[in-house]
């Protein structure tokens, strides 16, 4: 299966955090979107590798994702190899999308950063045709080099400044809705689990007035900010918003 857009995340919840509403708005308008995730979030304070494998179900559901993997590399331990690199090149070249979403370039979370340097090496190194990779290794077949046209990261709890804002002020339900079918992560006051970063009232409020913020700053109700590799590409001047 092509997909239009391949988002991943170092751990389930991140792609739905960073970039939910923008894939929802996607999907509406008929692109294919796929998500990868790059660990089971197995080291999450609360919940379960397995509550986090039904809850990311569950949000692929909710958005309307067509596709969703974990590459079930170890939380908190994954690094930036050779390894990690062709395991990321076969799910690029087997998918071939246009555009690859990241995490943020850099963020409070190692994994973060990490997983961002990681999938933006291997978008480059997945367009060498010297570079030999077999989806299935029981498959005699060859993968054809591909390299996405773009790479963008998103945004998370480092407030960095975006490069473009999409207006997502029509998705912004689905992807609240995503977020908390992650159940275990977020604020629940009945929760008896310990507190982190992401489970308080603060924190849930936040994806809201961020995304508010963000909207004000270019005129629409909610926005979600990118970062970009290379400058983007306009026909005319009267393309830009």
């Amino acid at each position: 299966m092509k997909l239009d857009i391949l988002a991943f995340g170092a751990h389930p919840d991140d792609v739905e955090l960073g970039c939910g509403a923008t894939l929802a708005k996607e999907i509406a308008a008929g692109k294919k979107v796929g998500i990868i995730d790059l660990t089971r979030g197995e080291l999450g304070t609360r919940g379960t590798a397995e509550t986090r494998d039904q809850e990311s179900e569950a949000a692929s559901r909710i958005l309307g994702a067509s596709i969703r993997l974990n590459m079930e590399f170890a939380d908190g331990f994954f690094i930036n190899d050779k390894h990690h690199q062709l395991e990321i090149i076969k799910i690029i070249r087997t998918y071939q999308p246009e555009i690859v979403l990241c995490n943020a370039i850099k963020d409070r979370h190692i994994d973060h950063g990490k997983g961002s340097q990681l999938v933006s090496d291997a978008c480059f190194l997945s367009g060498l045709l010297k570079i030999d990779t077999k989806f299935d290794e029981d498959d005699d077949t060859w993968q054809d080099p591909w390299r996405p046209k773009q790479v963008y990261h998103y945004i998370q709890w480092q407030p960095i400044e975006p490069d473009f804002v999409v207006d997502v002020s029509q998705f912004m339900d689905k992807k609240l809705d995503a977020v908390m079918a992650y159940k275990t992560q977020f604020y629940d006051p009945k929760s008896k689990a310990p507190e982190t970063p992401i489970s308080s009232k603060n924190f849930t409020e936040s994806i809201t007035y961020r995304a508010k913020d963000l909207g004000r700053l270019v005129g629409v109700p909610y926005g979600e900010g990118f970062t970009v590799e290379r400058y983007p590409v306009v026909n005319s001047l009267f393309d830009i918003k």
